[in-house]
Formats: structure tokens, sequence, C-alpha cells
């Protein structure tokens, strides 16, 4: 099972597959997620430190670039965890002013993903490189 280090957190054993926003939550990590996990909010944004996954959902895509933030940070609830990572969430509930962080995530990824291809910034289903994620996909 691919671990998870998570910034001012614990390590914890994660299921392959998992969103990371669930398994952040699962942790007991105070991070937002106020569109539940729809790709619609940019709350759930985390920095990677070790093990970003190298592809990345057309949601994820298009939302980071509408608000000029591509290459910034990732989705959390657009990521899977299959390998081991080191994340830093970026946003947290508490200090926020808000009445709660948001729903519950689906246990799967929302919009159904359609995957980043190199060289093909529209979709597909094969991985993407990182760096083609930063300077590939802004056109």
């Amino acid at each position: 099972m691919p671990s998870l280090t998570i910034d001012d957190y614990e390590v914890v054993e994660v299921e392959p597959g998992t969103r990371l926003l669930s398994a952040l939550i699962d942790a007991g990590v105070d991070i937002l997620h106020r569109c539940g996990g729809y790709a619609r909010c940019t709350t759930c944004r985390v920095e990677f430190i070790e093990g970003e996954p190298n592809r990345m959902t057309v949601a994820e895509r298009d939302k980071l670039i509408a608000n000029e933030q591509l290459g910034e940070f990732r989705l959390s609830c657009q990521c899977l965890v299959n390998v081991d990572m080191h994340v830093k969430p970026l946003l947290s509930f508490e200090g926020s002013g808000l009445d709660d962080a948001g729903p519950m995530p689906e246990a799967f990824i929302t919009p159904e993903p359609e995957w980043i291809t190199e060289g093909d910034s529209e979709s597909g289903d094969s991985e993407i490189g990182t760096g083609a994620l930063t300077d590939d996909l802004k056109d």
C-alpha cells in the first residue's frame, strides 16, 4: 500500500486508487473542500513535496487555467494515491470563518475523469510528465 506523508500530520497507509482528498479527510487533515470534490472551487489545494501524479484530469487543468493557477498547486480532489506521496495541504478550515469545510466527496473522482496525455492538451488515458503539465498545457 502507498504511504502518504502529510506535513504537520502523520504518515498513513492508503489503499491504492484512493482519492487524495478522501485520504486526507480520513487522516483527520484540516483541509477545505468547499465544492465537495468536483474541481469547481480550488480549496482542496495541495503542494506535492514528493510523489506528484504525472497525469491530470481535464477538469483540474481547466479550472487551474481559468484561475491562472496552473503549476502553483494541485487539486487533491482530482488526484489518486497510487504511489508514496508527501503533500502539504494549503488551505485549512480552521480560521477560515466558514461554517464547515465542505460536503464529503464521492469515493471516485468527479466529474468522471478525462486524463491529459502527453502531446495532447485535450484528454486521454495515458500518463503525462509533470513538466508538461505546467509548460505544455497552458495553451
